[in-house]
């Protein structure tokens, strides 16, 4: 699934294309994407709306529309945004959003998994999302707080969305090396040191996904088709049995609470 780093990677580069433009045509191939309002009243309240802006909240795109609504999007597993310069249908196309400017853009997702939004309030969509971990209200002791509470393994905390919003498998499991902690451990079990290495750790990896245009690991693509290499750059997300960079010794896989996990033995001591 398209992490924080994928994301905001798309959303800069959507901003460069299609901030401003008005959309003249919609084509919606799954009505099930749609998850409010119905898909009748989402193709014809879209039409001829102007693109004003184009934000992220977590994994999510929020398109804010000349109309004071709001065009919400999630990627979930395998969706991608494609811009082309041609209508012809995409395979696996769940939405063609056409543009003033000859441009369409596609939401072309292979599992179907990918939603849909236009709403007045984007809290409808993201009101429950904690804070942004590149965000100014994604402190140390903001961090610190939100581990206290819980006793689950710091993997499947960081990978919660209510807890930190936009951090998925592959940035966790980076960030949790850069900090040398296991990923079995218990949230409440950091001490200070660790709690501040955590969040250092954290901003690091997300930042430096973003320099990197994103992962391509499997179905990342930015939107003219282009790959990320930030997977390029990974320690041990999607490593196993490849040497620790540090020590050498081979990387772990385990799973937690259903997602695989990637880790150094020897580095992240649990």
């Amino acid at each position: 699934m398209p992490e924080l780093p994928e994301v905001e990677t798309i959303k800069n580069a959507l901003l460069l294309r299609i901030k401003g433009c008005t959309i003249t045509g919609i084509e919606l191939i799954r009505d099930k994407s749609v998850h409010k309002p119905t898909p009748k009243q989402f193709c014809e309240q879209l039409l001829k709306q102007r693109i004003e802006d184009i934000r992220r909240r977590g994994k999510y795109f929020l398109f804010d529309l000349s109309g004071g609504e709001i065009l919400g999007i999630h990627l979930k597993m395998t969706g991608v945004l494609l811009l082309e310069n041609k209508i012809k249908l995409q395979k696996h196309s769940i939405a063609i959003f056409r543009m003033e400017n000859r441009f369409s853009l596609h939401f072309v997702d292979q599992r179907k998994f990918g939603s849909l939004w236009l709403v007045d309030d984007e809290n409808e969509i993201v009101g429950n999302l904690g804070p942004e971990p590149l965000g100014q209200g994604f402190t140390t002791e903001i961090l610190g707080n939100t581990l206290r509470r819980h006793t689950i393994p710091i993997k499947a905390l960081i990978c919660d969305q209510n807890a930190i919003a936009g951090i998925g498998n592959m940035y966790a499991d980076e960030a949790l090396y850069e900090a040398s902690i296991h990923p079995l451990t218990p949230s409440n079990r950091l001490n200070k040191n660790q709690v501040t290495t955590l969040h250092k750790s954290i901003i690091k990896v997300l930042e430096k996904g973003i320099a990197h245009n994103g992962a391509s690991i499997r179905h990342y693509q930015l939107p003219d088709g282009a790959q990320g290499m930030a997977h390029t750059q990974f320690r041990v997300a999607h490593r196993i049995g490849k040497n620790c960079p540090v020590c050498g010794t081979p990387v772990n896989r385990i799973c937690i609470r259903g997602r695989g996990s990637y880790f150094c033995p020897v580095c992240q001591p649990e």
